[in-house]
Protein backbone atom coordinates (compact mmCIF):
# COMPACT_ATOMS: atom_id res chain seq x y z
CA UNK A 1 0.00 0.00 0.00
CA UNK A 2 1.79 3.36 -1.05
CA UNK A 3 0.38 6.93 -1.10
CA UNK A 4 1.62 10.63 -1.31
CA UNK A 5 0.88 11.19 2.39
CA UNK A 6 3.69 10.83 4.30
CA UNK A 7 4.26 7.70 6.50
CA UNK A 8 2.44 7.41 9.68
CA UNK A 9 5.43 5.95 11.31
CA UNK A 10 9.25 5.62 10.45
CA UNK A 11 11.52 4.31 12.80
CA UNK A 12 15.20 4.29 11.70
CA UNK A 13 18.31 2.31 12.56
CA UNK A 14 16.86 1.61 15.83
CA UNK A 15 19.12 0.05 18.25
CA UNK A 16 18.22 -1.21 21.91
CA UNK A 17 20.00 -3.43 23.83
CA UNK A 18 19.77 -5.17 27.31
CA UNK A 19 22.07 -6.81 29.79
CA UNK A 20 23.57 -9.75 27.39
CA UNK A 21 20.50 -9.37 24.66
CA UNK A 22 20.97 -6.57 21.50
CA UNK A 23 16.48 -6.62 21.36
CA UNK A 24 16.37 -4.43 18.00
CA UNK A 25 20.05 -4.22 15.54
CA UNK A 26 19.50 -1.05 13.28
CA UNK A 27 15.98 -1.82 12.41
CA UNK A 28 14.44 -0.44 9.53
CA UNK A 29 10.26 0.07 9.51
CA UNK A 30 7.87 2.36 7.58
CA UNK A 31 3.96 2.09 8.11
CA UNK A 32 1.73 4.06 5.41
CA UNK A 33 -1.36 5.33 7.00
CA UNK A 34 -4.26 3.87 6.95
CA UNK A 35 -2.78 0.52 6.56
CA UNK A 36 -2.96 -2.55 8.88
CA UNK A 37 1.20 -3.20 9.35
CA UNK A 38 1.78 -7.20 10.44
CA UNK A 39 4.97 -7.37 12.84
CA UNK A 40 5.97 -10.97 12.85
CA UNK A 41 8.98 -12.75 14.10
CA UNK A 42 9.87 -15.30 16.68
CA UNK A 43 9.54 -14.85 20.61
CA UNK A 44 12.49 -13.08 21.76
CA UNK A 45 12.86 -11.48 18.23
CA UNK A 46 12.08 -8.13 19.37
CA UNK A 47 8.65 -7.25 17.93
CA UNK A 48 7.66 -5.99 21.58
CA UNK A 49 10.66 -4.10 22.07
CA UNK A 50 10.37 -1.97 18.90
CA UNK A 51 6.88 -1.61 19.59
CA UNK A 52 7.29 -0.27 23.47
CA UNK A 53 10.07 2.36 21.79
CA UNK A 54 7.09 3.74 19.78
CA UNK A 55 4.53 3.38 22.79
CA UNK A 56 7.05 5.72 24.78
CA UNK A 57 8.07 2.33 27.40
CA UNK A 58 11.92 2.45 26.04
CA UNK A 59 14.14 4.75 24.63
CA UNK A 60 16.50 3.91 21.74
CA UNK A 61 20.22 3.63 22.27
CA UNK A 62 20.14 4.84 18.65
CA UNK A 63 17.99 5.59 15.37
CA UNK A 64 15.20 8.28 15.27
CA UNK A 65 11.80 8.16 14.60
CA UNK A 66 9.50 10.01 12.90
CA UNK A 67 5.49 10.06 13.61
CA UNK A 68 3.14 11.94 10.35
CA UNK A 69 6.72 12.96 8.89
CA UNK A 70 7.73 14.86 11.97
CA UNK A 71 10.46 14.27 13.98
CA UNK A 72 9.18 12.66 17.50
CA UNK A 73 11.32 12.24 20.80
CA UNK A 74 8.80 9.85 22.34
CA UNK A 75 10.34 9.38 26.16
CA UNK A 76 6.66 8.30 27.81
CA UNK A 77 3.34 6.71 27.05
CA UNK A 78 2.17 10.33 27.84
CA UNK A 79 3.86 11.60 25.07
CA UNK A 80 2.59 8.62 22.70
CA UNK A 81 -0.65 9.58 23.30
CA UNK A 82 -0.78 13.35 22.62
CA UNK A 83 0.87 11.84 19.24
CA UNK A 84 -1.99 9.63 18.93
CA UNK A 85 -0.26 6.19 19.78
CA UNK A 86 -1.63 3.67 21.86
CA UNK A 87 -0.66 0.66 22.70
CA UNK A 88 -2.56 -2.93 23.68
CA UNK A 89 -0.09 -5.05 24.75
CA UNK A 90 0.26 -8.61 25.04
CA UNK A 91 1.10 -8.60 28.87
CA UNK A 92 -1.36 -6.51 29.97
CA UNK A 93 -1.02 -2.80 31.84
CA UNK A 94 -3.75 -2.83 34.08
CA UNK A 95 -4.10 -1.53 37.89
CA UNK A 96 -5.46 -4.71 39.45
CA UNK A 97 -7.43 -3.40 42.63
CA UNK A 98 -9.43 -0.80 40.18
CA UNK A 99 -12.80 -1.25 38.07
CA UNK A 100 -12.49 -1.91 34.28
CA UNK A 101 -14.13 2.01 33.83
CA UNK A 102 -10.72 3.55 36.56
CA UNK A 103 -8.26 1.37 34.33
CA UNK A 104 -9.95 3.19 30.66
CA UNK A 105 -10.03 6.56 31.92
CA UNK A 106 -7.00 6.73 34.07
CA UNK A 107 -4.68 9.78 33.14
CA UNK A 108 -7.38 11.01 31.19
CA UNK A 109 -7.97 15.22 31.44
CA UNK A 110 -11.48 15.01 30.13
CA UNK A 111 -12.96 11.09 30.42
CA UNK A 112 -16.44 11.81 29.31
CA UNK A 113 -15.04 12.92 25.87
CA UNK A 114 -16.17 10.74 22.49
CA UNK A 115 -12.71 8.86 21.21
CA UNK A 116 -10.94 11.31 19.38
CA UNK A 117 -12.14 14.01 20.85
CA UNK A 118 -10.03 14.71 24.34
CA UNK A 119 -10.20 17.95 25.88
CA UNK A 120 -8.23 19.57 28.63
CA UNK A 121 -11.27 20.10 31.22
CA UNK A 122 -10.76 18.46 34.26
CA UNK A 123 -14.38 17.35 36.31
CA UNK A 124 -14.40 18.95 39.52
CA UNK A 125 -16.06 15.14 40.63
CA UNK A 126 -16.65 11.89 38.58
CA UNK A 127 -19.93 10.87 37.23
CA UNK A 128 -19.16 7.38 37.27
CA UNK A 129 -22.35 6.24 35.75
CA UNK A 130 -21.55 8.88 32.67
CA UNK A 131 -18.54 7.34 32.17
CA UNK A 132 -19.87 3.86 32.19
CA UNK A 133 -22.28 4.54 29.36
CA UNK A 134 -19.62 6.26 27.33
CA UNK A 135 -17.86 2.76 27.72
CA UNK A 136 -20.85 0.56 27.22
CA UNK A 137 -21.33 2.68 24.12
CA UNK A 138 -17.76 2.10 23.37
CA UNK A 139 -18.16 -1.63 24.09
CA UNK A 140 -21.15 -2.01 21.87
CA UNK A 141 -19.78 -0.27 19.00
CA UNK A 142 -16.94 -2.59 18.63
CA UNK A 143 -18.71 -5.72 19.95
CA UNK A 144 -16.32 -5.94 23.33
CA UNK A 145 -18.05 -6.05 25.78
CA UNK A 146 -16.97 -6.58 29.78
CA UNK A 147 -18.85 -5.35 33.03
CA UNK A 148 -17.20 -1.39 34.10
CA UNK A 149 -18.05 -1.86 37.12
CA UNK A 150 -16.11 -5.12 37.88
CA UNK A 151 -12.67 -5.25 39.72
CA UNK A 152 -9.48 -6.00 36.95
CA UNK A 153 -8.89 -8.72 39.25
CA UNK A 154 -11.89 -10.24 38.93
CA UNK A 155 -11.91 -10.97 35.31
CA UNK A 156 -10.89 -13.84 33.49
CA UNK A 157 -7.22 -13.18 31.39
CA UNK A 158 -9.65 -13.08 27.87
CA UNK A 159 -11.80 -10.12 29.38
CA UNK A 160 -8.51 -8.14 30.76
CA UNK A 161 -7.56 -8.09 27.20
CA UNK A 162 -10.81 -6.72 25.94
CA UNK A 163 -9.94 -3.70 29.04
CA UNK A 164 -6.91 -2.93 27.24
CA UNK A 165 -8.32 -2.57 23.73
CA UNK A 166 -11.08 -0.95 24.89
CA UNK A 167 -8.55 1.62 26.66
CA UNK A 168 -7.63 2.15 23.19
CA UNK A 169 -10.49 2.47 21.38
CA UNK A 170 -11.91 4.60 24.30
CA UNK A 171 -8.75 7.05 23.67
CA UNK A 172 -9.32 7.54 19.97
CA UNK A 173 -5.87 6.28 19.08
CA UNK A 174 -4.70 7.74 15.25
CA UNK A 175 -2.27 4.72 15.56
CA UNK A 176 -3.08 2.00 17.33
CA UNK A 177 -0.14 -1.02 18.24
CA UNK A 178 -2.02 -4.32 18.68
CA UNK A 179 0.77 -6.88 20.37
CA UNK A 180 -1.19 -10.41 20.17
CA UNK A 181 -4.56 -9.03 20.70
CA UNK A 182 -6.29 -12.06 19.23
CA UNK A 183 -4.08 -14.77 21.60
CA UNK A 184 -7.25 -15.28 24.11
CA UNK A 185 -10.13 -14.46 21.95
CA UNK A 186 -12.33 -17.28 20.16
CA UNK A 187 -11.68 -17.84 16.17
CA UNK A 188 -15.54 -16.01 16.04
CA UNK A 189 -14.05 -12.95 18.63
CA UNK A 190 -10.45 -12.56 16.51
CA UNK A 191 -12.52 -12.54 13.21
CA UNK A 192 -14.88 -9.81 14.22
CA UNK A 193 -11.45 -7.69 15.76
CA UNK A 194 -10.29 -7.93 12.16
CA UNK A 195 -13.13 -6.92 10.80
CA UNK A 196 -12.85 -4.22 13.37
CA UNK A 197 -9.43 -2.72 12.67
CA UNK A 198 -10.78 -2.80 8.83
CA UNK A 199 -13.44 -0.22 9.28
CA UNK A 200 -10.94 1.81 11.50
CA UNK A 201 -8.18 2.02 9.18
CA UNK A 202 -11.35 2.73 6.47
CA UNK A 203 -11.78 5.93 8.80
CA UNK A 204 -8.03 6.56 8.46
CA UNK A 205 -6.17 5.11 11.39
CA UNK A 206 -3.26 3.17 11.39
CA UNK A 207 -3.07 -0.10 12.94
CA UNK A 208 0.37 -1.90 13.85
CA UNK A 209 -0.86 -5.75 14.48
CA UNK A 210 1.73 -8.10 16.03
CA UNK A 211 0.47 -11.69 15.79
CA UNK A 212 1.80 -15.35 15.79
CA UNK A 213 -1.52 -16.45 14.38
CA UNK A 214 -0.61 -16.34 10.49
CA UNK A 215 -3.67 -17.20 9.15
CA UNK A 216 -4.96 -13.41 10.68
CA UNK A 217 -2.03 -12.13 9.08
CA UNK A 218 -2.58 -13.04 5.44
CA UNK A 219 -6.20 -12.35 5.67
CA UNK A 220 -6.12 -9.03 7.77
CA UNK A 221 -2.78 -7.17 6.95
CA UNK A 222 -1.91 -5.17 4.14
CA UNK A 223 2.14 -5.56 4.86
CA UNK A 224 4.25 -7.42 6.63
CA UNK A 225 7.78 -7.10 8.55
CA UNK A 226 9.25 -10.07 9.77
CA UNK A 227 12.40 -9.63 11.95
CA UNK A 228 14.63 -12.38 13.29
CA UNK A 229 17.57 -12.01 16.37
CA UNK A 230 16.52 -8.32 16.65
CA UNK A 231 16.56 -7.51 12.69
CA UNK A 232 14.33 -6.74 9.76
CA UNK A 233 15.02 -9.71 7.18
CA UNK A 234 12.16 -9.41 5.10
CA UNK A 235 9.21 -6.20 4.24
CA UNK A 236 6.61 -7.13 1.71
CA UNK A 237 2.97 -6.66 0.51
CA UNK A 238 0.49 -9.28 1.58
CA UNK A 239 -1.40 -10.25 -1.15
CA UNK A 240 -3.91 -13.47 -2.02
CA UNK A 241 -0.26 -15.47 -2.97
CA UNK A 242 1.15 -14.89 0.51
CA UNK A 243 0.34 -18.17 2.72
CA UNK A 244 1.28 -19.24 6.29
CA UNK A 245 3.66 -21.60 5.20
CA UNK A 246 6.09 -18.54 3.49
CA UNK A 247 5.28 -16.34 6.22
CA UNK A 248 7.00 -18.91 8.95
CA UNK A 249 9.78 -20.22 6.91
CA UNK A 250 10.81 -16.14 6.79
CA UNK A 251 10.45 -15.85 10.54
CA UNK A 252 12.43 -19.17 11.50
CA UNK A 253 14.14 -20.14 8.85
CA UNK A 254 13.53 -23.45 8.10
CA UNK A 255 9.95 -24.99 7.47
CA UNK A 256 7.56 -24.96 10.02
CA UNK A 257 5.24 -28.21 10.94
CA UNK A 258 1.44 -26.81 11.36
CA UNK A 259 -0.03 -30.50 11.68
CA UNK A 260 1.02 -32.66 14.12
CA UNK A 261 0.50 -36.29 12.86
CA UNK A 262 -0.67 -37.95 15.98
CA UNK A 263 -0.39 -41.83 17.12
CA UNK A 264 -2.96 -44.17 18.44
CA UNK A 265 -2.90 -44.12 21.84
CA UNK A 266 -3.66 -46.88 24.51
CA UNK A 267 -5.35 -45.27 27.36
CA UNK A 268 -5.21 -46.59 31.20
CA UNK A 269 -6.26 -46.73 34.00
CA UNK A 270 -8.75 -43.32 34.87
CA UNK A 271 -6.27 -40.98 36.59
CA UNK A 272 -8.23 -37.80 37.05
CA UNK A 273 -11.89 -38.57 38.36
CA UNK A 274 -13.99 -35.06 38.95
CA UNK A 275 -17.21 -35.82 40.28
CA UNK A 276 -20.11 -32.80 40.29
CA UNK A 277 -17.74 -30.20 41.28
CA UNK A 278 -18.92 -27.05 42.48
CA UNK A 279 -17.42 -23.77 43.46
CA UNK A 280 -17.24 -19.93 43.47
CA UNK A 281 -15.14 -17.40 41.50
CA UNK A 282 -14.04 -14.35 42.90
CA UNK A 283 -17.44 -12.32 42.71
CA UNK A 284 -18.71 -15.27 44.89
CA UNK A 285 -20.67 -16.08 42.12
CA UNK A 286 -21.03 -19.74 41.11
CA UNK A 287 -17.78 -20.20 38.43
CA UNK A 288 -18.39 -24.07 38.24
CA UNK A 289 -21.62 -26.05 38.54
CA UNK A 290 -21.86 -29.70 39.28
CA UNK A 291 -18.91 -30.75 36.70
CA UNK A 292 -17.88 -34.09 36.21
CA UNK A 293 -14.85 -35.45 34.16
CA UNK A 294 -12.85 -38.31 33.57
CA UNK A 295 -9.47 -38.44 32.23
CA UNK A 296 -7.26 -41.95 31.87
CA UNK A 297 -3.84 -42.11 31.52
CA UNK A 298 -2.34 -41.21 28.29
CA UNK A 299 -5.21 -39.61 27.30
CA UNK A 300 -5.71 -35.67 26.38
CA UNK A 301 -8.52 -34.68 27.42
CA UNK A 302 -9.14 -30.67 25.84
CA UNK A 303 -11.22 -27.87 27.78
CA UNK A 304 -13.33 -25.83 25.45
CA UNK A 305 -14.94 -22.30 26.17
CA UNK A 306 -15.01 -18.83 25.76
CA UNK A 307 -12.88 -17.05 28.33
CA UNK A 308 -14.82 -16.47 31.79
CA UNK A 309 -17.22 -19.54 31.52
CA UNK A 310 -15.11 -21.89 34.39
CA UNK A 311 -11.39 -22.58 32.89
CA UNK A 312 -10.03 -20.94 35.55
CA UNK A 313 -11.76 -21.69 38.39
CA UNK A 314 -11.33 -25.45 37.03
CA UNK A 315 -7.22 -25.43 36.69
CA UNK A 316 -7.03 -23.23 40.17
CA UNK A 317 -9.35 -26.29 42.15
CA UNK A 318 -7.53 -28.58 40.91
CA UNK A 319 -4.46 -27.37 41.66
CA UNK A 320 -5.52 -26.25 44.92
CA UNK A 321 -5.82 -22.37 44.13
CA UNK A 322 -9.48 -22.54 44.65
CA UNK A 323 -12.22 -24.30 47.11
CA UNK A 324 -15.05 -26.06 46.18
CA UNK A 325 -18.41 -25.84 47.49
CA UNK A 326 -19.32 -29.28 46.43
CA UNK A 327 -18.17 -32.31 44.53
CA UNK A 328 -14.98 -34.20 45.12
CA UNK A 329 -12.04 -34.98 42.52
CA UNK A 330 -9.62 -38.14 42.75
CA UNK A 331 -6.27 -38.85 41.10
CA UNK A 332 -6.05 -42.27 40.66
CA UNK A 333 -8.22 -43.38 43.66
CA UNK A 334 -6.81 -40.56 46.06
CA UNK A 335 -9.38 -37.54 47.00
CA UNK A 336 -7.54 -34.55 46.72
CA UNK A 337 -10.50 -32.10 47.36
CA UNK A 338 -9.66 -28.83 48.79
CA UNK A 339 -5.95 -30.14 49.70
CA UNK A 340 -3.47 -27.43 49.72
CA UNK A 341 -0.72 -27.20 46.92
CA UNK A 342 1.78 -28.44 48.51
CA UNK A 343 -0.13 -31.92 48.41
CA UNK A 344 -1.54 -31.66 45.43
CA UNK A 345 2.23 -31.45 43.81
CA UNK A 346 3.36 -34.07 45.64
CA UNK A 347 0.59 -36.28 44.59
CA UNK A 348 1.66 -35.92 41.24
CA UNK A 349 -0.45 -33.24 39.41
CA UNK A 350 1.96 -30.67 37.33
CA UNK A 351 0.47 -27.11 36.71
CA UNK A 352 1.40 -24.90 33.12
CA UNK A 353 -0.88 -22.45 34.33
CA UNK A 354 -2.67 -19.83 31.94
CA UNK A 355 -0.69 -16.64 33.46
CA UNK A 356 2.87 -17.62 32.57
CA UNK A 357 4.31 -13.98 34.36
CA UNK A 358 1.80 -13.43 37.52
CA UNK A 359 1.58 -17.30 38.35
CA UNK A 360 4.05 -19.60 36.74
CA UNK A 361 7.04 -17.76 37.44
CA UNK A 362 8.72 -14.85 39.35
CA UNK A 363 10.15 -12.39 37.10
CA UNK A 364 12.43 -10.81 39.99
CA UNK A 365 14.55 -14.37 40.19
CA UNK A 366 16.37 -15.98 37.99
CA UNK A 367 16.13 -19.00 35.89
CA UNK A 368 18.15 -21.25 37.78
CA UNK A 369 15.77 -19.86 40.87
CA UNK A 370 12.31 -20.43 39.29
CA UNK A 371 13.26 -24.38 38.25
CA UNK A 372 14.52 -24.87 41.81
CA UNK A 373 10.89 -23.87 43.35
CA UNK A 374 9.70 -27.47 42.49
CA UNK A 375 12.74 -29.14 43.41
CA UNK A 376 14.84 -27.14 46.60
CA UNK A 377 13.10 -29.87 48.50
CA UNK A 378 14.66 -32.66 46.69
CA UNK A 379 17.69 -32.54 48.98
CA UNK A 380 16.94 -33.28 52.79
CA UNK A 381 18.27 -30.75 55.32
CA UNK A 382 18.02 -27.68 55.84
CA UNK A 383 20.79 -26.10 53.02
CA UNK A 384 20.03 -25.82 49.60
CA UNK A 385 21.90 -27.82 47.04
CA UNK A 386 22.97 -24.79 45.10
CA UNK A 387 25.38 -26.84 42.79
CA UNK A 388 22.93 -29.64 42.20
CA UNK A 389 19.95 -26.94 41.37
CA UNK A 390 22.40 -24.85 38.97
CA UNK A 391 23.34 -28.18 37.29
CA UNK A 392 19.84 -29.03 36.91
CA UNK A 393 18.77 -26.06 35.42
CA UNK A 394 21.49 -25.78 33.43
CA UNK A 395 20.43 -29.35 31.38
CA UNK A 396 17.01 -28.30 31.54
CA UNK A 397 17.40 -25.26 29.68
CA UNK A 398 20.32 -26.91 27.63
CA UNK A 399 17.00 -29.53 26.72
CA UNK A 400 14.25 -27.50 26.12
CA UNK A 401 16.38 -24.83 23.99
CA UNK A 402 15.01 -22.17 26.50
CA UNK A 403 17.04 -18.85 24.79
CA UNK A 404 18.44 -17.19 27.32
CA UNK A 405 22.00 -15.98 28.24
CA UNK A 406 22.64 -17.48 31.31
CA UNK A 407 20.72 -19.30 34.25
CA UNK A 408 21.66 -16.15 36.62
CA UNK A 409 19.45 -14.22 33.95
CA UNK A 410 16.09 -12.99 35.68
CA UNK A 411 12.73 -14.60 34.57
CA UNK A 412 10.62 -11.19 34.15
CA UNK A 413 14.06 -11.20 30.84
CA UNK A 414 12.59 -13.74 29.28
CA UNK A 415 10.40 -13.85 25.92
CA UNK A 416 7.32 -14.93 26.32
CA UNK A 417 7.93 -18.43 24.25
CA UNK A 418 11.30 -19.30 26.37
CA UNK A 419 9.35 -18.47 30.10
CA UNK A 420 6.60 -20.81 28.59
CA UNK A 421 9.49 -23.32 27.99
CA UNK A 422 11.11 -22.87 31.03
CA UNK A 423 7.68 -23.12 33.11
CA UNK A 424 7.13 -27.15 31.37
CA UNK A 425 11.14 -27.78 32.03
CA UNK A 426 10.10 -27.05 36.06
CA UNK A 427 7.06 -28.92 35.72
CA UNK A 428 7.67 -32.18 33.45
CA UNK A 429 11.31 -33.26 35.63
CA UNK A 430 8.66 -33.49 38.18
CA UNK A 431 7.49 -37.00 36.54
CA UNK A 432 3.54 -35.77 37.18
CA UNK A 433 0.93 -38.48 36.61
CA UNK A 434 -1.38 -35.64 35.03
CA UNK A 435 -0.59 -32.31 33.46
CA UNK A 436 -3.19 -29.38 33.68
CA UNK A 437 -1.55 -27.03 30.69
CA UNK A 438 -3.56 -24.04 30.40
CA UNK A 439 -3.27 -22.02 27.63
CA UNK A 440 -0.12 -23.23 26.70
CA UNK A 441 0.70 -21.77 23.35
CA UNK A 442 -0.77 -18.61 23.74
CA UNK A 443 0.99 -15.97 22.46
CA UNK A 444 4.26 -18.05 21.32
CA UNK A 445 5.29 -18.03 17.69
CA UNK A 446 5.00 -20.92 15.29
CA UNK A 447 8.39 -22.75 16.39
CA UNK A 448 8.00 -22.63 20.31
CA UNK A 449 4.33 -23.39 19.53
CA UNK A 450 5.62 -26.58 17.65
CA UNK A 451 7.92 -27.17 20.48
CA UNK A 452 5.45 -26.50 22.95
CA UNK A 453 2.66 -29.09 21.31
CA UNK A 454 5.65 -31.84 20.70
CA UNK A 455 6.22 -31.95 24.61
CA UNK A 456 3.03 -32.43 25.22
CA UNK A 457 2.42 -35.20 22.72
CA UNK A 458 5.53 -36.72 25.00
CA UNK A 459 4.05 -36.83 27.81
CA UNK A 460 0.78 -38.62 26.98
CA UNK A 461 3.23 -41.21 25.25
CA UNK A 462 4.73 -41.55 28.44
CA UNK A 463 1.49 -42.73 30.28
CA UNK A 464 0.75 -38.94 31.87
CA UNK A 465 -3.19 -37.66 31.83
CA UNK A 466 -3.38 -34.58 30.06
CA UNK A 467 -6.22 -32.14 30.74
CA UNK A 468 -5.51 -29.11 27.95
CA UNK A 469 -7.21 -25.82 28.54
CA UNK A 470 -7.39 -24.02 25.33
CA UNK A 471 -9.72 -21.79 23.23
CA UNK A 472 -7.59 -22.83 20.03
CA UNK A 473 -9.70 -25.30 17.81
CA UNK A 474 -7.01 -25.89 15.77
CA UNK A 475 -4.68 -26.98 18.94
CA UNK A 476 -7.80 -28.89 20.42
CA UNK A 477 -8.42 -30.54 16.95
CA UNK A 478 -4.68 -31.58 16.80
CA UNK A 479 -4.12 -32.39 20.45
CA UNK A 480 -6.89 -33.90 22.32
CA UNK A 481 -8.22 -37.43 21.95
CA UNK A 482 -11.82 -35.85 23.53
CA UNK A 483 -13.06 -32.19 24.01
CA UNK A 484 -15.28 -31.32 26.97
CA UNK A 485 -17.37 -27.77 26.32
CA UNK A 486 -17.78 -25.67 29.56
CA UNK A 487 -20.35 -22.78 29.31
CA UNK A 488 -21.88 -20.94 32.01
CA UNK A 489 -19.52 -23.19 34.53
CA UNK A 490 -21.40 -26.36 33.05
CA UNK A 491 -20.14 -29.32 31.18
CA UNK A 492 -22.35 -28.67 27.68
CA UNK A 493 -21.31 -31.67 26.28
CA UNK A 494 -18.02 -34.44 25.86
CA UNK A 495 -17.37 -35.55 22.50
CA UNK A 496 -14.58 -37.33 20.68
CA UNK A 497 -12.20 -35.40 18.60
CA UNK A 498 -12.62 -37.96 15.50
CA UNK A 499 -16.18 -37.25 15.49
CA UNK A 500 -16.09 -33.86 16.29
CA UNK A 501 -17.32 -30.99 14.11
CA UNK A 502 -15.93 -27.10 14.51
CA UNK A 503 -19.63 -26.43 14.21
CA UNK A 504 -20.86 -28.87 17.06
CA UNK A 505 -18.28 -27.36 19.38
CA UNK A 506 -18.98 -23.99 18.73
CA UNK A 507 -22.35 -24.37 19.45
CA UNK A 508 -21.83 -25.69 22.83
CA UNK A 509 -19.71 -22.77 23.29
CA UNK A 510 -22.36 -20.82 22.58
CA UNK A 511 -24.64 -22.30 25.09
CA UNK A 512 -26.41 -25.69 23.74
CA UNK A 513 -26.11 -29.11 24.73
CA UNK A 514 -25.47 -32.17 22.47
CA UNK A 515 -28.01 -35.06 22.61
Amino acid sequence: MTNSAPLAVEMREITKRFPGVLANDRVDLTVDKGEIHALLGENGAGKSTLMNILAGLYLPEEGHLLVHGQHAHIDSPKTAFDLGIAMVHQHFKLVMNQTVAENIILGLDDPYCAPGEQGRFKPLRLDVQRVQRRIAEVSEQYDLHVDPEAFVWQLSVGEQQRVEILKALYRGADILILDEPTAVLTPQEADALGQTMQRMVQEGKTIIFISHKLDEVTRFADRVTVLRQGRVVASEDVTGETSAAHLAELMVGRSVIFRIDKEEQEFGETCLEVEEICCMNDKRLPALRDVSLQIRRGEILGIAGVAGNGQKELAELLTGLRRTTSGRFRLLGQDLTNKTPRAIIDAGIAHVPESRIHVGSVGSMNVADNIALKHYRDRPGPFLDRDGLDKMSAELVDEFNVDTPGITTNAGALSGGNLQKLILARELTTNPKLLIAAHPTQGLDVGATEAVRQRLLEQQAAGVAVLLISEDLDELFSLADRVAVLNGGRVMGVVDIGAATREEIGLMMAGEETA
